[in-house]
């Protein structure tokens, strides 16, 4: 099996105890996954099988939505459902305040990753540390939030749907909105809606694929369309030839085709016009300096060749 499974994860198993089972049912030895849900989550999470282990960074699991459960008034250490209570305080907002606190967290903003997270710091797990109540300095990073809308308000909770940039933790701005409204709050519930091209209404839940791995073959996404959000460069067969003998590809070769609108130090995607994916590159200048660059300069490293000779 080779590609990408779409597993609606039930809440309780961590993301790795989901690859254990379904590594042990489908009988495969690769099988990975391309973005970490907390287990009391549930909703999205890619699965890699097969060869497709071997370019999992490379498929873009971009900008995440997921509908969250926050509870206003209680606050826990883990900043969600499965933590022990710290604080409670009285719900006497509105829900005119909520929206308008909502609404300031539009945009970039900035978090301090949680203590209990798989985040790393001087090469040891943040929640490991966090059992042993070892509390660390972490630094805070910009996320963006593009979208956040209300779905139901029912104080002391309201359900929201969140459209966010990779990286973002929901148990982070569920705890500061509840600090903005100045009476604490924790996340109740959450699921990942979708995770770049990766949607819930395309998943199959872990139960149906450990039952029935016919289930599975049918529902798995070709490893070429999962790279089909890389820039596109089609190559012409002879050119084609030349990568997968391992030449690396130079301003005269791409002067020579149609070219995306790249940047430097970009994946991008290597191509036959049939079809098929050759391998994935990473660009050495961006495109706009092709015209004006010595023509035996290297334009582009060739990371993986997908497609062998035939």
């Amino acid at each position: 099996m080779d590609g990408i499974l779409v597993i609606d994860k039930p809440a309780g198993p961590t993301s790795h105890d989901v690859v254990s089972r379904l590594r042990y049912a489908l009988k495969e030895k690769k099988v990975g996954h391309t973005g970490t849900l907390d287990p009391t989550a549930t909703g999205v999470l890619p699965i890699v099988l097969g060869v497709a282990t071997k370019v999992a960074r490379y498929i873009s699991c971009g900008d995440k939505t997921y509908r969250a459960t926050i509870r206003l008034g209680i606050t826990t250490d883990t900043l969600d459902a499965a933590g022990v209570v710290q604080s409670e305080q009285p719900v006497t907002v509105d829900e005119v305040q909520v929206r308008k606190v909502l609404e300031s967290f539009i945009g970039e903003i900035e978090q301090v990753p949680p203590m209990y997270s798989a985040k790393k710091v001087d090469g040891k797990k943040l929640y490991e540390l966090a059992r042993k109540g070892i509390e660390v300095e972490r630094k805070a990073k910009k996320v963006h939030i593009h979208r956040l809308e209300i779905i139901s308000v029912a104080l002391p909770e309201l359900t929201i749907e969140v459209s966010c940039s990779a990286g973002t933790y929901v148990r982070v701005l569920a705890r500061d909105v509840g600090e903005r409204l100045g009476c604490g709050g924790h996340l109740e519930l959450l699921t990942r809606i979708s995770a770049g091209q990766f949607l819930l209404s395309e998943a199959i839940t872990l139960q149906e694929a450990i039952d029935d791995p016919n289930v599975v073959k049918q529902k798995i996404i070709p490893i070429s369309k999962a790279l089909t959000v890389l820039p596109k460069l089609i190559l012409p067969k002879h050119v084609a030839k030349m990568v997968q003998d391992g030449f690396q590809l130079t301003v005269a070769q791409l002067r020579t085709l149609d070219t995306p609108n790249f940047s430097s130090d970009e994946t991008i995607g290597l191509w036959l016009d049939s079809g098929e994916i050759i391998a994935i590159a990473k660009t050495l200048m961006p495109a706009n300096e092709l015209a004006v660059s010595r023509r035996d300069r290297q334009a582009l490293k060739t990371e993986r060749v997908l497609l062998q000779k035939r």
